[in-house]
């Protein structure tokens, strides 16, 4: 199998492109390395959303911005656990992030991942999800993978002993099947409309999947090919709690690259342009029928 650098120089990644996915590679690497022995607690800060931060939260984040900083491609970035943008220079790339996503399930030892978007831009406010140019998620389970897009199908890479990259999957796609993870399930107290869905999901002997972290709740339908992630809204969260920038957007450019969809219930994930880096969305995501059903049954949902 090829390796990572080889993948990517096989297929005419450009260098500079190339460099950003490297920085990316390494950060995850390190940071694989270090949930096998940091200490799971609370680091005793919070961050910008006034969550509670993991020690391994901070941590990440660090990692990551350590790798950025000495690439010089990379001219800014920005973190969900950081309240502003960062320029680092004049590097014609820009890279958001979410450095651990899912990180209350540390403690308990499910999986959980990093999720990294990449444009070329100065800011990211004011742009959408089609801007990107390429998108990372890193899955930290028993074992690390990579998931990439650079608009050019999606592929998965697996952390070898030694420690490198190569390639496990390429030519990932999204068929249709029967699985759901349902996001959010608290909604259906005073939504209908999604009890009345969830229990559709049930009566026809779809299988539960459902871990309460976006990242391998999301690898899984990439690797099974089939299957939808949901995350509504209610009132005390009318656009959910997951981010457009940083959890969301990277997220719906890999779905819609292996032939799937991400929706907010009203418009693609990718087409909504970015206003505030907290910016929060409902998300819709897997199967294009999946999707498209969802859109059906809550894309008319307004709080009341």
């Amino acid at each position: 199998m090829a390796n990572f650098c080889e993948y990517f120089k096989g297929i005419g990644v450009n260098e500079p492109l190339f460099s950003v996915l490297e920085s990316i590679k390494k950060s995850v690497r390190l940071i694989s390395e270090q949930i096998k022995k940091v200490d799971t607690g609370k680091a005793g800060t919070k961050n910008v959303y006034g969550e509670d931060q993991l020690a391994l939260d901070v941590l990440a984040d660090k990692i990551i911005q350590d790798e950025f900083k000495q690439n010089f491609l990379i001219g800014l970035i920005a973190s969900e656990e950081l309240p502003n943008e960062i320029k680092l220079g004049d590097g014609e790339y820009a890279v958001c992030y979410d450095p651990l996503d899912g990180s209350s399930l540390v403690d308990v030892n499910l999986a959980v991942g990093s999720i990294f978007g990449i444009y070329k831009a100065n800011s990211f406010i004011g742009r959408t999800g089609r801007e990107q140019v390429a998108a990372v998620i890193a899955i930290y389970g028993p074992r690390t993978t990579l998931l990439v897009t650079t608009g050019d199908g999606v592929v998965e890479f697996r952390l070898t002993d030694e420690p490198r990259f190569i390639l496990s999957k390429k030519n990932i796609r999204i068929e249709e099947g029967k699985m759901f993870a349902p996001g959010n399930l608290r909604a259906v107290r005073e939504r209908k409309d999604y009890l009345e869905l969830v229990q559709w999901w049930m009566n026809e002997g779809y299988t539960l999947r459902y871990s309460g972290g976006m990242v391998p709740d999301v690898n899984q339908i990439f690797l099974k090919g089939k299957g939808i992630f949901a995350y509504p809204g209610y009132s005390e969260c009318p656009q959910g709690k997951l981010r457009l920038l940083f959890e969301c957007a990277p997220m719906a450019f890999l779905m819609e690259q292996a032939g799937g969809a991400a929706s907010d219930g009203r418009m693609s994930i990718l087409d909504q342009k970015v206003e505030h880096l907290e910016q929060r969305t409902p998300i819709y995501i897997g199967a294009k029928k999946e999707v498209k059903r969802c859109e059906r049954k809550l894309g008319n949902w307004e709080m009341s």
